[in-house]
């Protein structure tokens, strides 16, 4: 049988609108079932928690459990590329940080592309590196760290967590910008490097503020400065190194990306729910307990801080010419 033209157009347009109903309702329903977020390090860090506190935060409100499945190694690369090839149906998230962007140009091998597979979602916060020394460094202000490196060629070790963490480079753009030369000594973590600076087998570093924000208080570390642009509210009588180098700022960042492709009412949906976490008091506090400040963002604004940041890094591990251990 043969329709009349107008049926037949009539027919085609509510055809052509059928795919978009199916999208919304279920970008609506979401999440209909368990979500799991991939986080590269092992339990106990700062990515770990910050990725538990807003799991924690998203099952309630959400109403379908969000779960943290740790997977360390390969300076995250494990777990990005888990995430990159996902499904991209917004049940498998990945906690980023600065250390991805970092990756992005330190490994020139890797079967993913964190750039171009990974979509940011939300950032949640930042906390400043803290530049620090052991206390038998006859230093107390960033100058003096300048005048002491300039006059003691060879002899300042700065240690580090390790070839290409935040640290790392925070202190290869530091030793440009400030025109010094410290010896990099990279540990396999946190832990051994700050136990070696409080022992003064190194003398300084630049550390993520929340594993060294106790070492401070307690006297057995002296904190020369903050290495975010203003001054950190946790250590408020300390000053930002921009102070005394200009243009220098380096942090730890935080935030949640999908694989690539994901729905945009998912990624929204998401978005506006850590961002309304963000303004919660309890949530504020306890981020404000790891040394860090809430900071939200569109998807877009997102996208754009973490394009920017790994812009910047590529230039200094180029310069710096690091290549990966």
């Amino acid at each position: 049988m043969k329709l009349p033209r107008r049926n037949f157009l009539h027919l085609a347009a509510s055809a052509a609108a059928l795919p978009a109903i199916p999208r919304t309702a279920w970008a609506q329903a979401y999440p209909t079932h368990p979500v799991r977020i991939l986080v590269g390090f092992a339990a106990g860090g700062t990515s770990d928690i910050v990725g538990r506190l807003l799991s924690q935060w998203l099952s309630e409100r959400l109403g379908q459990q969000f779960i943290v499945e740790n997977r360390p190694g390969a300076s995250t690369n494990i777990a990005t590329e888990a995430v990159a090839r996902a499904a991209a149906d917004g049940y498998t998230l990945l906690l980023i940080g600065g250390v991805n962007t970092i990756n992005a140009t330190l490994f020139d091998k890797l079967s993913f592309d964190f750039l171009r597979d990974i979509a940011p979602v939300a950032s949640v916060f930042e906390t400043p590196l803290v530049v620090e020394v052991n206390q038998s460094v006859p230093v107390h202000t960033i100058p003096e760290l300048i005048t002491y490196a300039k006059d003691n060629v060879g002899k300042l070790n700065m240690g580090t967590p390790g070839v290409g963490t935040p640290p790392h480079v925070a202190g290869e753009l530091f030793k440009m910008m400030a025109g010094v030369d410290m010896v990099h000594v990279p540990y396999r973590g946190t832990g051994p490097m700050l136990t070696d600076l409080i022992g003064g087998q190194v003398q300084v570093a630049f550390d993520p503020l929340p594993a060294s924000i106790e070492h401070i208080r307690a006297g057995k570390l002296r904190a020369l400065a903050v290495t975010t642009a203003s001054r950190s509210e946790a250590l408020p009588g300390i000053p930002s190194a921009s102070e005394s180098v200009p243009g220098y700022v380096a942090s730890n960042w935080y935030g949640f990306a999908t694989p690539k492709n994901t729905p945009s009412e998912i990624v929204g949906k998401l978005n506006a729910e850590i961002n309304t976490a963000l303004v919660d008091p309890k949530m504020k506090a306890r981020l404000a307990e790891l040394g860090g400040t809430p900071f939200a963002s569109s998807p877009t604004g997102f996208a754009k801080f973490v394009a920017d940041d790994a812009a910047k890094w590529a230039k200094v591990i180029q310069a710096a010419n690091i290549k990966p251990q």
